[in-house]
């Protein structure tokens, strides 16, 4: 049993709540910090900034330089004490004593805390101490009189309490901050899954990269060659057919990322990104070679967002376009002489219930005479047993269309030194008889004149029926691909036989001369077997 997978919503949840969580922790580690920081300095500032404002003061350098002016000082000091909000102000003279403090009964006693020494000493300094009162964080500043000569020195005190009280307000912001930064994290994660999971048409991951995996494989194992570009004509897909296909005609590399215009600028495909049109069945020759293309713009939403092609060497599908016709017209031959053959058995049937015995005699002696004259002459003229075959075959047709059908051989056809010969002839000569036994349906004669004649390795094929002919201004286009003029899907006979012949390298014509009907004068090299040297 495979393991359970987890769906793309719940993953991204996960990890963008665990990437805000992250970010929050760390953030609030490193502000609380700072935070912390700042707020000790800015105590401290704020002490000795106090401490310096007394020690300036002239109400407290003259109350240390007048023994009797105490009481100076004290009021000055507490009014100082309650507008800054700090837990005490104290001066001392050079000995240490108070002359300010909280507590009156304070005064004129040895200062407590055994930090103030070095102040004593002309260095302004801040500490952290316990004294009288509770454990506050101290700025040292000395005094001096005018003549520049240290008289005392003045402390401010700043409560540890009210530090603390401070940082953990700043602290709770930060939490605070930090919850609401997950909970908005984690709406957006749910807001940005679902957004993915729409874009992405509800599949889950490991589904898309299946679907993936299935379609490299699918577009590599076609033998038609795939290349597709994105709107910008910008190559994104290229299979392996294609790249064969493309070094066939002298074109290198692998092209994904190029401009299509730089690589197969025949390709087309940028009129189909503009005109949104699928194009099919359409010949593009590069450096000698054809292909057979099919074009298609991607379209999603309604959007154009690329194109793509699929294409085959021309050569590839025309072989196999004739070897298909070639093997349907042989079996329309085998099918025409069976239903021949069934026919006769049902005349003799009929003839022997009925009694009659006499003309049965005589209508088996006539079949068996013409048959075995017919045969006899094919098979005699035609060393080529398919061929001979085929052409029995038409032979039947004809007779079951109630067309009189004549096969006239100059000399004997012997059979070819290659079997793809055979196979191109059934093509050729099977297409024009055809269309020939098809334009006589409608008339009263129906006569068709098969003629063959081989000489010098060429071989002559004449085919003339007494249809109706051709008009002139038909003649420059019965050989073209899908032309007709007896309706839709039509068009294709003429057009394989002028590629048969162009592949054995003859030539094909038509002769003008005739009074009726039509006659096709093909030339084909044509080399027997029996010429061949060991």
């Amino acid at each position: 049993m495979s393991k359970q997978k987890f769906k793309l919503n719940t993953i991204i949840i996960f990890f963008v709540c665990l990437v805000v969580l992250l970010s929050l922790l760390f953030t609030d580690l490193l502000i609380s910090h700072t935070v912390s920081e700042s707020i000790r300095n800015t105590q401290e500032e704020k002490a000795k900034i106090v401490s310096r404002t007394v020690a300036k003061s002239e109400l407290v350098r003259n109350g240390l330089e007048i023994e009797d002016d105490h009481g100076t000082i004290q009021e000055y000091t507490v009014d100082i004490q309650q507008a800054a909000d700090v837990l005490f102000v104290v001066v001392m003279d050079m000995n240490g004593i108070r002359k300010s403090h909280p507590d009156p009964e304070k005064i004129g006693k040895h200062f407590v805390g055994g930090d103030e020494d070095e102040v004593l000493k002309g260095n302004e300094h801040v500490s952290i101490s316990k004294g009288t009162l509770e454990q506050s964080l101290r700025a040292f500043t000395p005094i001096y009189n005018e003549k520049n000569k240290q008289i005392g020195a003045v402390v401010v005190g700043i409560s540890l309490n009210s530090v603390e009280q401070a940082l953990e307000n700043s602290h709770k912001n930060i939490v605070i901050g930090s919850i609401v930064g997950i909970f908005v994290g984690i709406i957006g994660a749910v807001i940005l899954a679902r957004y993915i999971k729409k874009i992405l048409f509800g599949l889950e991951p490991f589904a898309i990269a299946k679907i993936h995996e299935e379609r490299n494989t699918m577009l590599q194992s076609v033998h038609e060659g795939i290349i597709a570009v994105d709107k910008d004509a910008i190559i994104t897909l290229v299979n392996k057919s294609a790249l064969r296909t493309f070094a066939n005609m002298g074109l290198s590399g692998n092209p994904v990322g190029m401009k299509l215009a730089d690589y197969f600028p025949l390709s087309k495909l940028e009129r189909v990104l503009k005109t949104g049109k699928s194009e099919k069945d359409e010949e593009i020759t590069v450096n000698g070679v054809t292909l057979l293309s099919n074009r298609a713009p991607l379209i999603v939403n309604k959007e154009i967002v690329g194109a793509i092609s699929t294409f085959r060497d021309k050569t590839e599908v025309h072989q196999l376009a004739e070897q298909l016709t070639g093997v349907r017209m042989y079996a329309e031959a085998l099918r025409a002489q069976s239903h021949e053959f069934m026919n006769r058995l049902h005349v003799i049937l009929g003839m022997v219930k009925m009694g009659f015995y006499d003309e049965l005699i005589e209508f088996i002696n006539e079949i068996v005479d013409h048959r075995a004259n017919e045969v006899s002459y094919v098979t005699k003229n035609i060393k080529d047993p398919v061929l001979a075959g085929f052409i029995m075959g038409k032979l039947s047709t004809a007779r079951e269309n109630k067309i009189e059908m004549k096969i006239d051989n100059e000399t004997i056809i012997p059979k070819p030194n290659e079997e793809h010969i055979t196979h191109e002839l059934i093509t050729i000569i099977g297409n024009v008889v055809d269309n020939a036994m098809e334009a006589m349906s409608d008339m009263s004669e129906k006569k068709l004149n098969l003629k063959l004649n081989y000489n010098k390795n060429r071989l002559l094929i004449k085919v003339r029926d007494l249809g109706p002919g051709i008009e002139k201004e038909q003649f420059s286009h019965i050989f073209e691909r899908g032309y007709s003029t007896k309706g839709e899907d039509r068009g294709y006979g003429l057009y394989l036989v002028s590629k048969s012949v162009e592949t054995l390298g003859g030539s094909i014509q038509l002769n003008l001369s005739v009074e009726k009907g039509t006659e096709f004068i093909i030339h084909i090299p044509y080399k027997g077997k029996e010429e061949t040297s060991d």
